[in-house]
């Protein structure tokens, strides 16, 4: 089992490395070219840049049984279909039940925005209680994915 985080702008990188270690579950950061990172405990790989180039270097990378860590619908789908686990940065756990659900909203949202008649909203500040949801539920799924 291995973790890939799509790191580019995550927010809990850091949470998952500290959780990820604790189990002794090697991670792998996957950017690219404009955002830089470095860590004393995951592989770091840049990708070139690109429209979702980290994306599909995720999806080529991962394997049945792994996590993935993304906030995009698309690659949780695409991790599900290859047998990996995933969930969003808000500790959500995207399952084959609640994933083609979560795609047609993004679909009917970007549908919204593109007829120029509807504004989302941005998301709320990150807090401290995201950090937790996100850590609690984070270690769980990697729990039962020991067992």
């Amino acid at each position: 089992m291995r973790i890939y985080i799509d790191a580019d702008a995550c927010p809990v990188t850091r949470i998952a490395e500290q959780i990820a270690q604790k189990h002794g579950i090697p991670v792998t950061l996957l950017c690219d070219t404009n955002h830089v990172l470095t860590s004393d405990y995951s592989e770091v790989r840049v990708i070139g840049a690109g429209t979702d180039a980290v994306d599909i270097a995720l999806i080529n990378l991962c394997q049945w049984g792994d996590i993935v860590i993304t906030q995009d619908y698309g690659v949780a789908a695409l991790a599900l279909g290859k047998g990996a686990r995933a969930i969003h940065q808000s500790g959500k756990v995207f399952t084959d039940d609640n994933i083609d659900g979560l795609l047609m909203d993004r679909h009917l949202a970007k549908k919204a925005r593109r007829s120029g008649k509807h504004h989302l909203k941005s998301p709320a500040k990150r807090t401290e209680e995201d950090d937790k949801r996100f850590a609690e539920s984070f270690d769980q799924l990697i729990r039962e994915a020991i067992k």
